[in-house]
């Protein structure tokens, strides 16, 4: 799906760490979330459209959400994921 160049390229906009592309597990986990309402973005916006992939921090605590092949590098747009074990 993406290009080693490109994660040479790619920085979290808040921290500027690493980013690595997400297991589809952790996705899928994401987009079931979604499918039940209770994914919001740090905005606190309600995810509506399922991810095709993203992105984690190095940190593991955020997620930018890759839709349409295309990476959503907003530092709002990101997902918490500490809400997944709040699920």
């Amino acid at each position: 799906m993406f290009d080693q160049e490109l994660f040479n390229v790619l920085r979290c906009p808040l921290s500027q760490s690493l980013l690595t592309l997400a297991d589809e597990k952790l996705v899928e986990q994401i987009n079931q979330g979604i499918k039940a309402g209770q994914i919001v973005n740090v905005a606190g916006h309600p995810l509506d459209r399922l991810l095709d992939a993203g992105l984690v921090r190095e940190a593991g605590d955020m997620l930018y959400p890759v839709i349409d092949a295309i990476p959503v590098m907003l530092a709002d747009e990101a997902v918490d994921l500490s809400q997944l074990r709040n699920n």
